[in-house]
């Protein structure tokens, strides 16, 4: 397919070249023509020239996390302006927008994508707030249709489609390929209520204009609450019956001032539940690679549904998605609260290697999966308007190029971490925190901590071998900065160490922050210094901690690198139940798979619910759970598990005649419940075949496996 592309762009190389080879003597009135074809024949050499440079390339190193994901779907944020306020996304008085200068311009977006899709990046998707109430929005959008010869594949928007039926044709005439909206209700009053503004009209027609021009599908993003909209699902799904369009319902998910609960959860499964009671042929898809999306569909419907199940099955392992926040932050994960700016590393004339150096650090610090639904309702995150910026009151986990230095007074020391996860961290080794704590506590971003811009230090950033982070050469040299001495109680003073950096940004970035802990410190009065120095004797304490954050996620420490032991089995080898009571209670969570290959004619009286001995999906799915609650008494060493949910799931797979297994376990407890979920799936495979072997015994059961565990010492995805 790219032979082809690049055959018709040498053509047009070919031919631009025969013009400029033609003999017609240069006069006056020829001379503008000419010049402006050498500059097409400039443009179109340089366009072949990166198109060439995008094949065989190796993924960029920069775009890969430590668990081997590549990146290649970029979100960026154009605006924290919405013109909805939508109860799940903001508080009703809305959120504190940042200034306007703190925004990146189109320039800076087209920059920043520029570099991204040279590196691998082949999906952006232009998000807010609501994209369509930036006025160059069609500026930005021809912009980034210009990166289609370095890679670029596709263009999209999600948009809440009020202003989308003025704007569209000029949009797609710009690029844009590609429409995601968001429709939580079909009841016109209801919209009302849910977004707290009119409007619902204005989406239906902005759905109707995108189907007239041609987009396939439309997708509608609908977020699910209880008691709100739940008793709409069915009515979603027959939307799709002459519209193709597909509706994705979207588990509610925690975000800052939208007073997340689980009574308002509704999930995925229950979701699946509801619909089969209308459509018991309701089926599963084939999902694309990557999707977020579980695909289902009515046969014969024109649209499709899917299921975006952030909170009760996370996606993580596949995730391939990078978000930059309308104020240039990058956020490597919906549901993290680590961030690094971009907006002031490019104000900062930083390069594209130094700028691919702090983008390379980020997603190296990604985690292998997100917190969970229990403690993502706990934890610090942005409104959801606001996944695109912070105020800077709000920041605070803010991973940007700034160093970070707590309040001393005439007596303490200075120490510098060397790192550059939030720039440099500088932390008295006593406070180092594990990543585990950064997560579950948001500590480690010391709440006594000043930041203060950091561009014009001496010696360059180097990435380090340990993946985790981007680490400092051992000794700086600091121009410019202020120090405090002083004896009152702590208030603090941010101060800006950059000449590269605008007295108003210094003056955004100067807070008086009080302490967490309740502590006393010395304030902080900084008084102006020529020149700092700063001799790192704290690199070697940071360099430890992430050589054993390294090992302890490949599961090598000094533990068990010599060699694995058995837990169950004493030194003698005989077998020995583990005690667990010392262990403190956990949220603990296993998911496993399991197949029954049935053959053509079983399958069919399976799909036609035929079989002599009844219904044999759902009494294989009873089977299932109640292996689960019996597994002590079947597995020797097993301990006896109080379990909070078991859910079996049993599709059949007509296109391969196989009955697929998907099991669920959940505790809270001082131990595991895999073994719950695995005995579940194997016994809800050996019921199918009780209940089909009077048809064929040319059955095979396989794949019995453990997908994932969570809430112990060493968590599993695979």
């Amino acid at each position: 397919m790219w032979t082809s592309s690049l055959r018709c762009l040498f053509r047009q190389l070919e031919l631009s070249s025969l013009r400029h080879c033609s003999t017609t003597a240069v006069t006056a009135s020829s001379l503008k023509p000419l010049k402006r074809d050498t500059d097409d024949f400039i443009n179109l050499k340089k366009r072949v020239q990166e198109k060439v440079a995008t094949f065989d390339r190796p993924f960029s190193e920069f775009l890969t996390d430590k668990f081997g994901r590549q990146h290649t779907y970029l979100r960026i944020s154009l605006t924290e302006k919405c013109n909805l306020r939508c109860q799940y996304c903001m508080p009703e008085e809305g959120v504190k927008l940042s200034p306007k200068d703190n925004i990146l311009t189109a320039e800076e977006i087209i920059q920043l994508s520029r570099l991204f899709v040279s590196e691998g990046i082949t999906k952006i998707r232009l998000t807010g707030g609501e994209p369509l109430v930036r006025p160059d929005l069609k500026e930005i959008i021809s912009g980034l249709n210009e990166l289609r010869p370095l890679g670029l594949k596709h263009i999209g928007i999600t948009s809440n489609a009020i202003a989308l039926q003025r704007r569209l044709a000029g949009l797609q005439e710009a690029g844009l390929d590609q429409i995601n909206l968001s429709l939580d209700t079909l009841v016109p009053a209801k919209f009302e209520f849910i977004t707290r503004r009119k409007g619902f009209d204005k989406v239906i027609a902005g759905i109707n204009k995108a189907l007239e021009l041609g987009y396939n599908p439309v997708k509608i993003n609908c977020v699910v609450m209880r008691g709100l909209n739940d008793d709409e699902i069915c009515d979603f799904v027959a939307f799709t019956e002459r519209k193709p369009v597909d509706v994705r319902f979207i588990e509610y998910m925690p975000f800052g001032g939208n007073k997340w609960n689980t009574k308002k959860f509704v999930s995925y499964e229950e979701m699946v539940n509801v619909i089969r009671e209308r459509w018991p042929s309701f089926e599963r898809l084939s999902d694309k690679p990557n999707d977020t999306s579980k695909a289902y569909g009515v046969p014969g419907f024109a649209g499709q549904v899917g299921f975006i199940t952030s909170m009760s099955e996370h996606f993580c392992g596949t995730c391939n998605r990078l978000r930059m926040t309308a104020d240039g932050n990058l956020k490597v994960c919906l549901h993290g609260n680590a961030e690094v700016s971009l907006r002031d590393a490019i104000r900062g004339n930083a390069t594209d290697d130094e700028l691919l150096e702090v983008i390379g650090a980020a997603v190296k610090r990604k985690k292998k999966q997100h917190a969970g639904m229990t403690n993502l309702s706990k934890m610090e995150n942005r409104p959801m308007i606001l996944i695109d910026a912070f105020s800077l009151e709000k920041r605070l986990q803010i991973e940007s190029l700034d160093v970070m230095m707590p309040n001393w007074g005439p007596t303490s020391s200075f120490y510098e971490s060397g790192r550059l996860s939030s720039g440099i961290s500088t932390y008295p080794p006593a406070t180092i925190l594990s990543d585990t704590q950064e997560d579950e506590k948001n500590e480690w971003l010391m709440p006594q901590t000043n930041f203060l811009s950091l561009f014009n230090f001496d010696k360059k950033p180097v990435i380090s071998s340990y993946t985790h982070s981007l680490l400092f050469n051992r000794e700086m040299t600091f121009s410019g900065m202020q120090t405090c001495h002083s004896h009152t109680q702590c208030s603090r003073t941010f101060s800006s160490i950059s000449s590269n950096i605008s007295d108003r940004e210094n003056k955004d970035n100067s807070r008086d922050k009080s302490s967490k802990s309740g502590s006393h410190v010395n304030e902080s009065c900084f008084s102006r210094a020529a020149n700092f120095n700063v001799k790192s004797n704290h690199s070697d304490k940071i360099v430890e901690k992430e050589e054993k954050d390294l090992a302890k996620d490949m599961d090598v420490t000094e533990g068990n690198a010599e060699k694995p032991r058995l837990t169950h089995t004493d030194r003698d080898g005989k077998a020995v139940m583990v005690d667990v009571g010392s262990k403190v209670p956990t949220l603990r969570e296993a998911r496993a798979q399991g197949s029954i290959y049935l053959g053509p004619e079983a399958s069919r009286l399976v799909k036609e619910n035929k079989m002599k001995k009844g219904d044999v999906l759902n009494t294989a799915q009873l089977a299932g759970i109640m292996a689960a609650k019996q597994t002590s008494a079947l597995i020797p060493l097993c301990h006896n598990i109080n379990l909070t949910k078991v859910s079996v799931t049993c599709h059949l797979d007509e296109s391969t005649h196989t009955v697929e297994v998907s099991t669920l376990a959940r505790t809270i407890g001082q131990t595991g419940v895999e073994m719950e979920a695995l005995t579940a799936a194997s016994v809800a495979a050996l019921t199918v075949y009780d209940m089909c072997k009077a048809v064929t015994h040319d059955m095979v059961i396989g794949d019995i496996k453990l997908m994932s565990k969570s809430g112990g010492r060493r968590d599993f995805q695979r």
